[in-house]
């Protein structure tokens, strides 16, 4: 137990708004049962065997025909992370500029900070990245290599990208030579509001790499994402992903074919928009009436709200007290290389409607504490 909550005990009714993940009451196992023994008995040799490093060769064809590309063009990968760190691994040298949102996901910026990236950040806007600014950044002189953007209801942002913003930057990725990584694992889960074309939808010139996962609308323990792009790109990442771990998880894809072909994946995704649409109201709403000074702006679809504490709150300090008072949080200065001080990244997608209104009761009296150390 910390000092400075001396006689304070710790609360074990974790209530938990720290990890991107569907609870478990909206999770399909049962179709998921069914699918891994459709999985056996359709290709029991193919989803025993090693495979091979482009991903098992049925969910890679129904990938392709989903974003209207040739199977060249598909890697299925163990996770969305490990397309990350392949397309990294592949573009991203030390001192390779990198254009990066702000805030973005922590792990892409350990990724990057860990091949040696030269990272230039560009603010967020309630329409997503702040395409003035990165214009500014080029006609400035940096060069990237790459632009990794969330462009639907980002982590830990949740906002999304307009159709203005996703034309100009295909646009500028044209006229300064730099990679688009669309960084997309939400796009499915819109649950209101317009849904915009991808960027890879739109790209004529082979400027847009694409990554998606199957954690956010099935589950995360089957680590199934994937990459779309130029087949020159993908056939190289192929080699490294070849000699890395020779095939990704064979049986694991299979399922996700399965589930998906059986129609179970549309019905897996209907039940996750309902619930996050209703958790996302219940928490927007929760949070106007427990911290009415805190700013944030209400996402469409996804996983996360990041709010604004205000001027004077360390999240540091919020975070530790909330801890004790039995809720979890992830501090803003997690996603950001400076700043981000007085706010948190909220994700109620594993946290039911019922339990988010006592939540935030807690986390406001966590920030109450927290302004009185």
């Amino acid at each position: 137990m910390r000092a400075a909550y001396a006689g304070v005990m710790p609360n074990t009714d974790v209530i938990s708004f720290s990890r991107g993940a569907p609870s478990l009451d909206i999770v399909d196992t049962e179709g998921l049962k069914a699918a891994a023994v459709a999985a056996l008995e359709a290709d029991p040799a193919g989803v025993t065997g090693y495979g091979t490093s482009v991903g098992y060769g049925p969910l890679r064809e129904w990938i392709a025909a989903k974003h209207g590309v040739t199977p060249a063009n598909v890697l299925v990968t163990n996770g969305s992370m490990q397309a990350d760190a392949f397309l990294f691994d592949e573009l991203v040298k030390p001192d390779s500029p990198v254009i990066v949102e702000r805030p973005t996901y922590d792990r892409t910026l350990l990724g990057l900070r860990n091949r040696r990236g030269e990272l230039h950040p560009v603010r967020l806007q309630a329409d997503g990245l702040d395409v003035d600014e990165l214009e500014g950044l080029l006609k400035g002189g940096v060069r990237p290599t790459l632009a990794h953007i969330i462009p639907n209801f980002q982590n830990p942002a949740g906002v999304t990208l307009s159709g203005e913003k996703r034309t100009r930057l295909l646009q500028l990725a044209n006229e300064y030579e730099f990679t688009i990584f669309e960084d997309d694992p939400y796009y499915d889960i819109r649950f209101r509001g317009e849904q915009y074309p991808t960027m890879l939808e739109q790209d004529a010139t082979g400027r847009v790499v694409y990554a998606c996962s199957f954690s956010k609308t099935v589950c995360p323990g089957l680590r199934t994402g994937y990459l779309v792009g130029p087949a020159d790109i993908i056939a190289t990442i192929a080699a490294a992903a070849t000699n890395t771990y020779i095939a990704p998880n064979m049986f694991a894809q299979a399922t996700i074919y399965q589930f998906a072909a059986s129609g179970a994946l549309d019905r897996s995704i209907a039940t996750v928009k309902a619930a996050l649409e209703e958790r996302v109201d219940q928490l927007s709403a929760s949070l106007r009436a427990h911290l009415p000074g805190a700013e944030f702006i209400v996402p469409d679809g996804g996983y996360f709200l990041w709010v604004d504490l205000g001027e004077g709150v360390d999240c540091a300090k919020v975070a530790a007290a909330a801890a004790d008072e039995g809720v979890q949080v992830v501090k803003g200065t997690d996603f950001v290389l400076e700043g981000g001080q007085s706010c948190l990244r909220l994700a109620y997608s594993a946290v039911k409607a019922d339990r988010i209104d006592e939540g935030v009761r807690r986390l406001a009296k966590a920030v109450e504490v927290a302004k009185g150390l």
